[in-house]
């Protein structure tokens, strides 16, 4: 966990996407802190959190609810991204009363009234698997700041955004070099149900779909995209509003998926104003 801000103030929990680390909010917290006490967490499978190789949906959602019960937060503002944002807006019906209103930008979604029989398409499970070639280890943490810096998914970052991926997304090993906080592995695990849901052929594990929850969410939600983000983004957004009770809508001109590592400004304004 993360805090920026002194204690008291009304709370707001920032959720990351996939791959990342608390840490990549810093620009939008420290912006926000002047008015919340704003907390960040790493994900399960991410940064300094624990690795338990469940990585479904609900495991996040319930590691969301943790941390709310843990701090006592009631009231909470809830700002997300991608399946960090999808976290959120299945604790708000597992807590419900104690979010007053969530602002989720491109959330991971599928429609359970339009569920298709079957697994993975070829395509998207060689995407899956191919995330166990991404490079683990660099020989520093600047070689690795050097080569994201130019990575067309960095490109547009701000370099503070990106500093404080490549400080808290690698950890130091004992002869210098640094490797991945989310292994190559890890990663895969965690996108397998993301793409299912993306393909709309997610079934859940035992505790079966939690989809259909999102018509239960008793809060306002601003759900927003990106003019740059990529079709399947708008899609899942799309599924998304048409779920949500309270919904109300954004788009971020000029920014791609990861806006508040590209516009953090932008973030923070649209953040404000939904809650005014």
């Amino acid at each position: 966990m993360l805090q920026w801000g002194e204690s008291g103030k009304p709370p707001a929990l920032l959720v990351h996407g996939t791959g990342f680390v608390a840490a990549v909010w810093d620009e939008v917290a420290r912006e926000l802190a002047s008015t919340y006490t704003v907390y960040a967490l790493d994900r399960r499978g991410h940064g300094a959190s624990h690795k338990p190789g469940a990585y479904h949906f609900l495991d996040y959602a319930d590691d969301v609810c943790r941390v709310v019960n843990a701090l006592e937060l009631r009231d909470v503002y809830g700002v997300g991204h991608s399946a960090g944002a999808t976290d959120l807006l299945l604790a708000a019906k597992l807590l419900p009363g104690r979010f007053t209103r969530l602002f989720v930008m491109e959330p991971t979604v599928m429609d359970p009234r339009a569920a298709r029989a079957g697994g993975l398409n070829e395509e998207s499970l060689a995407r899956v698997e191919g995330t166990l070639r991404r490079r683990a280890e660099f020989d520093s943490a600047e070689a690795v700041y050097e080569r994201y810096r130019v990575a067309p998914a960095f490109a547009d970052w701000t370099e503070t955004s990106l500093r404080a991926y490549v400080r808290h997304g690698f950890v130091s090993l004992d002869d210098g070099r640094v490797r991945l906080c989310c292994t190559p592995e890890i990663e895969t695990a965690i996108l397998h149900p993301i793409y299912e849901a993306m393909e709309q052929v997610y079934v859940g594990d035992a505790r079966g779909n939690p989809f259909g929850w999102l018509t239960e969410i008793d809060c306002p939600v601003r759900v927003t995209t990106a003019a740059k983000s990529g079709p399947i983004y708008w899609e899942m957004t799309r599924r998304a509003v048409s779920l949500i009770p309270r919904v109300s809508t954004l788009v971020f001109e000029g920014a791609g998926h990861c806006v508040a590592q590209e516009v953090p400004g932008a973030v923070v304004d649209a953040v404000r104003e939904f809650a005014r």
